[in-house]
């Protein structure tokens, strides 16, 4: 059974960096045709994918989020990481790493159905 699960910091001050990791167990990171995600929803608003990571190790990103995301990965633990720089106030949110078998969508707001497991997301707070 594929499970995903994400730790970090919950807080973190404005201007400083959020890095986050998602453990995979039950798969690998370098799995056919597999493409590992991070995802965010802000109080009050929709699903927002943040950049993802696939099995060859190329990446993708939100364009508005891509000059402060860096995404990457271990494949000796099957984990990928998230590091947001400059966090700011707006940045609050539940983020979620998820696993999806064709490559995301940037741009638009994430649908569920796009991705096959989710970790239970960690609430993220930018605050001072």
């Amino acid at each position: 059974q594929v499970q995903l699960r994400e730790s970090g910091p919950r807080l973190v001050k404005p201007s400083k960096t959020l890095s986050l990791i998602c453990a995979v167990e039950g798969d690998s990171v370098t799995t056919d045709s597999s493409y590992w995600t991070w995802i965010r929803q802000s109080p009050g608003k929709g699903l927002e994918l943040i950049a993802y990571i696939d099995y060859t190790g190329a990446t993708g990103f939100n364009p508005i989020l891509e000059s402060r995301a860096s995404i990457g990965r271990d494949t000796s633990k099957d984990q990928f990481t998230l590091h947001l720089f400059s966090a700011t106030p707006e940045g609050t949110a539940t983020c979620y790493c998820a696993k999806a078998a064709h490559p995301p969508t940037v741009g638009n707001l994430v649908s569920e159905d796009d991705y096959d497991y989710w970790g239970p997301g960690i609430q993220v707070t930018v605050s001072s």
